[in-house]
């Protein structure tokens, strides 16, 4: 997701968007562990995902 879209939704929209890459990382966790997870890039995908969205958020506490 790019951070112009992160930008243009409210802080209830980045928090819901943190969550669910929350569970999609600990679901890379998870498959990585069972040995079922065929593409591992996903991860760091996630991960900077979740970066990108905590990055916003703060912006936007800040901008307050």
């Amino acid at each position: 997701m790019k951070a112009k879209e992160l930008r243009a939704k409210d802080s209830d929209g980045l928090n819901k968007e943190l969550l669910e890459l929350r569970k999609a990382q600990f679901s890379l966790r998870m498959q990585v562990a069972t040995q079922q997870l065929q593409n591992t890039s996903e991860i760091g995908k996630v991960r900077k995902n979740i970066a990108r969205v905590k990055t916003i958020l703060r912006e936007k506490a800040a901008a307050k």
